[in-house]
């Protein structure tokens, strides 16, 4: 429950404070950790990791 309360706060941090800006920064990270999450036991790692 804690992880959706975090989304929550961010959300209306955003929507609060005007920063837009941030959101594309925030999209990009998250599908990046979920990238490294997804890909870290399986046979496509080595492909994944050789494009960073």
């Amino acid at each position: 429950m804690a992880k959706i309360n975090i989304f929550k706060e961010l959300w209306d941090f955003l929507r609060a404070r005007k920063k837009w800006w941030l959101a594309p920064m925030v999209i990009v990270l998250v599908l990046l950790g979920a990238l490294i999450v997804l890909t870290e036991s399986t046979a496509v790692a080595p492909f994944i990791y050789t494009l960073f």
